[in-house]
């Protein structure tokens, strides 16, 4: 068996298999290597900087790492189970590079101020990835939306017919939603960017490191101010999983909208082939399979986010092994949620819309009622609750007598008022309805149009 470096020496019997198992979590943080290697040599280079190894030695290790470094990324190296974890492993290929002056790498540092030192430079790196693909998202939105600011479509409340909007206007309320994440991973990166490097196992170091040093070298913003702190709680993790929580559920209901409208009784949209499966025995099938997906992965990735609660709520200070499982679950997460965005990304830029059935379906409503309201307030001095009472009256009528507001005649509508006229019914029509929605953030193509190039702006 090869020897793990950290195996203490007086621990007499070497691990059981059960506890290799459990303990190994090189198939995990394997994704760790690149960070690893960037923090061992920032790590490194101030050793030598402070005179705590030498010069010689400090370039022997930085080389040693670097050419390491270029082996893993080209395929060359194959981790090994028996020395847990990539740390280890990193140690192991070190000290066959370059001999016992590998030793000298981990003075004034310990894997717990490593290990975290590697997740925090890997979450911040990645959240660069996770940002660009939320960016491209809202592309393709503002890109529907661009095209759609006089589609008609019903804007719902409790999925019911409520007012008409455009298509444009849902669109840009995903847009605002995913720009809101964005500023969220921006913000949990603020919080994220200290340097726990130089903390030690959790008391710090008597060696004379200089801690703003690797701070600038991995582009930290200062180092933590504690150092039981830094190695002991993974509140980043948490954060940054409930970004993604966020991100998830967002997706997850635009995911439920658009089985709804590809679902017949619906038909508001064609959905791309590519993104759509059939079924194995009924031939009419074509199944929203790309968006049940989204929306079925929302559910692990919000429960991750709980998992990682649980894992701290009982944990003493300092570190405890429990905290190993903190990555795999980090891990797993990044990953569905960045898989869904780039499939929702491509439905949102290969979806057709049936324009013509989704202004029916607002024709086919009384979702200009509100309007009609509106205007017995404007125009006839009455209080809303008055008009409103009065409009429920005149929908009762028009259901009553299969008709749709739009139907009835002035004639049946002045026997409810005798002051309404002929201008009332021009609150009927739906495009006059989006039309007069003029008000900041509204529905109007005025509106909808400095709305995009706001989007355009602030987002692109």
């Amino acid at each position: 068996m090869k020897k793990n470096p950290s195996r203490n020496i007086h621990l007499k019997k070497n691990p059981s298999k059960l506890l290799e198992k459990i303990n190994n979590s090189i198939d995990t943080d394997h994704r760790l290597y690149k960070e690893d290697i960037e923090g061992s040599i920032a790590h490194a280079k101030m050793l030598g900087k402070q005179k705590i190894i030498f010069k010689k030695e400090e370039l022997k290790i930085v080389n040693g790492l670097k050419s390491i470094l270029k082996s893993i990324t080209s395929g060359k190296i194959t981790f090994k189970k028996e020395l847990e974890d990539i740390h280890m492993n990193v140690e192991s290929l070190l000290f066959k590079k370059i001999g016992k002056t590998a030793g000298k790498l981990h003075t004034a540092r310990s894997r717990n101020d490593q290990v975290v030192t590697d997740f925090k430079l890997w979450i911040r790196n990645n959240s660069v990835s996770l940002d660009k693909q939320l960016q491209i998202l809202q592309k393709n939105l503002i890109k529907v939306a661009n095209k759609n600011t006089n589609t008609i479509m019903p804007g719902y409340t409790h999925l019911q017919v409520a007012q008409p909007i455009s298509l444009a206007h849902h669109c840009l309320a995903y847009v605002e939603m995913l720009g809101r994440d964005r500023s969220r991973l921006l913000d949990c990166m603020k919080r994220l960017n200290e340097n726990p490097l130089g903390s030690g196992a959790l008391a710090g170091t008597s060696f004379p490191i200089d801690r703003n040093f690797t701070t600038k070298l991995l582009n930290f913003s200062r180092p933590t101010a504690n150092a039981l702190d830094s190695v002991s709680d993974r509140d980043f993790a948490v954060e940054f999983l409930f970004v993604l929580s966020l991100i998830s559920t967002h997706l997850s209901r635009m995911a439920e909208e658009i089985i709804l409208w590809s679902n017949q009784q619906f038909n508001f949209i064609i959905l791309p082939d590519e993104l759509a499966t059939g079924s194995s025995i009924m031939p009419q099938k074509k199944n929203p399979d790309g968006a049940e997906l989204v929306r079925g992965k929302a559910s692990s990735v919000i429960s991750n986010l709980n998992a990682l609660l649980i894992i701290l709520k009982g944990l003493p200070l300092a570190y405890s092994k429990d905290l190993q499982d903190d990555k795999k679950i980090v891990f797993s997460t990044f990953d569905d949620v960045y898989l869904t965005l780039g499939v929702m990304s491509e439905m949102w830029s290969k979806i057709s819309f049936n324009n013509n059935i989704m202004a029916e379906a607002v024709n086919n409503s009384n979702a200009t009622a509100t309007d009609f309201a509106n205007w017995l307030v404007q125009n006839l001095q009455l209080s809303f609750r008055e008009a409103y009472h009065l409009t429920g009256k005149i929908v009762a009528y028009a259901d009553e007598n299969n008709k749709k507001l739009h139907q009835l005649k002035l004639t049946e509508l002045q026997k409810f008022n005798k002051k309404i006229n002929k201008e009332a019914k021009k609150t009927f029509s739906i495009e006059e309805s989006i039309k007069n929605k003029k008000s900041f953030g509204g529905t109007s193509p005025q509106s909808v149009k400095q709305t995009i190039k706001n989007a355009i702006k602030k987002y692109l």
